[in-house]
């Protein structure tokens, strides 16, 4: 239960700053107003940081349904605790993205644009194509995910398997490179757990004017990361 409660604190903590670096960008009267994709990008990469420093003792800092389930795929994770990992996970995010929506309820009651106000919860495309949409989520991920790995290290058998608090600030630098490099087509959600939880909040906080959770496109979110968590453990399998 220790580990499932650090899972759930860390992925709190990391939706609540990371949607909260979205509510200061987009949404109408706060000071980060239109600051841009570069504050958005580290913004995301600070969030993780602090979540991976919180949680690496207790949890190994997983964070993420994809790279909980490349570690059970790849490094020995036991099977049986991935369940309780992706709920507390999801949990996580949904409590995160309503406190980000608690810190800026004035702003959200002001915001008049429905896109403007899901945009701070979950993710979406920048154009819409559902190929090339799904393939941008397998590849970021795919590349996170391998980079995970691979800073996760070379030990097996541990029911901890997964990051350090020494680990924090490279992980950090990867979200950033990802966000900056491929997190144009589709916000990058690569992580399941970042997109559905915060759309789950989004579905159920009393937001005037919020409009529609947009499901349509939240499987991609969700399948994909997962699909690019797969091939990244095959990959490592292959190379480690």
């Amino acid at each position: 239960m220790h580990s499932y409660l650090s899972e759930f604190i860390g992925t709190a903590v990391l939706l609540l700053l990371g949607c909260g670096v979205n509510a200061n960008v987009s949404l109408k009267g706060t000071y980060g107003k239109a600051s841009g994709w570069i504050v958005i990008s580290f913004g995301w990469a600070m969030a993780v940081f602090v979540g991976v420093f919180i949680s690496a003792e207790a949890s190994g800092a997983h964070l993420n349904p994809a790279v909980t389930l490349a570690l059970a795929m790849a490094k020995d994770f036991p099977w049986a605790e991935v369940p309780g990992y992706l709920l507390a996970q999801v949990a996580g995010g949904i409590t995160g993205a309503s406190l980000a929506w608690l810190q800026y309820r004035p702003h959200y009651a002001a915001e008049t644009e429905p896109a403007t106000i899901l945009g701070t919860f979950s993710t979406g495309p920048a154009i819409k194509d559902t190929v090339s949409n799904f393939v941008s989520e397998v590849l970021a991920t795919f590349a996170f995910v391998l980079a995970v790995l691979f800073l996760a290290g070379p030990s097996f058998g541990d029911q901890e398997v997964g990051l350090g608090s020494l680990d924090a600030l490279p992980v950090a630098l990867l979200v950033l490179a990802i966000g900056l490099s491929l997190g144009g087509t589709t916000g990058y959600a690569i992580n399941p757990a970042r997109d559905l939880g915060p759309r789950i909040a989004h579905a159920f906080l009393p937001i005037p004017g919020k409009g529609g959770s947009n499901w349509g496109y939240a499987w991609i979110p969700i399948v994909g990361p997962l699909a690019g968590a797969a091939l990244a453990a095959l990959a490592f399998l292959a190379l480690a």
